[in-house]
């Protein structure tokens, strides 16, 4: 399988990047992939997309919050949808973000928006496909093994990577091993 370089970022390459995704975990035997969705929207293309290949699907939103106090951006229906499709929702604080977002109101540049810039000079998704990797990892929903992680930059799916998580605590030590797709225009 080679390596796949979107021209531009954005939803229009969901379908492909999953597609991309399913076909590179089944040649590679990789049975875990995540997926970055905040409305849920590409959540659900990845459930239709990797069902009945024995694939663990786990879907992972913003934190509560995000934009508003106490509000979360995927409805209640979709993720009653999602989980009734055997997909776990994960929710929680992005590992680059929380306390480093914070701590930037009080004293300027934080150590994590160090990594998280330095993240995004490969691409947003590729920021996310990590941090979500890390969070997964912190949470006990992935194995320590190598598992696929799939992130937009805006909307949608255009970023995929083979990656081998850890947790936050152990952040360095995750390794990217691969990079299947991604847009060039970053």
């Amino acid at each position: 399988m080679k390596y796949t370089a979107f021209l531009q970022g954005g939803p229009q390459n969901t379908v492909e990047c999953l597609e991309l995704v399913k076909s590179a975990a089944l040649e590679r035997g990789i049975s875990h992939v995540v997926v970055a969705s905040t409305s849920g929207k590409t959540g659900m293309e990845a459930a239709r997309i990797l069902k009945d290949v024995g694939l663990h699907l786990t879907v992972v939103t913003h934190n509560t919050g995000f934009r508003e106090p106490g509000e979360q951006e995927m409805s209640p229906q979709t993720k009653k949808a999602l989980e009734g499709e055997g997909v776990i929702v994960y929710t929680g604080t992005m590992v680059l973000r929380g306390l480093g977002t914070a701590i930037k109101e009080l004293q300027g540049y934080s150590q994590q928006d160090l990594v998280s810039n330095t993240l995004r000079m490969l691409g947003q998704g590729i920021k996310v496909c990590v941090e979500m990797a890390a969070m997964l990892a912190d949470a006990g929903v992935v194995p320590i093994q190598d598992i696929i992680a799939v992130a937009g930059t805006r909307q949608g799916a255009d970023t995929a990577v083979v990656v081998y998580p850890q947790p936050s605590n152990r952040f360095f030590h995750m390794k990217v091993r691969e990079i299947l797709a991604k847009p060039k225009d970053w």
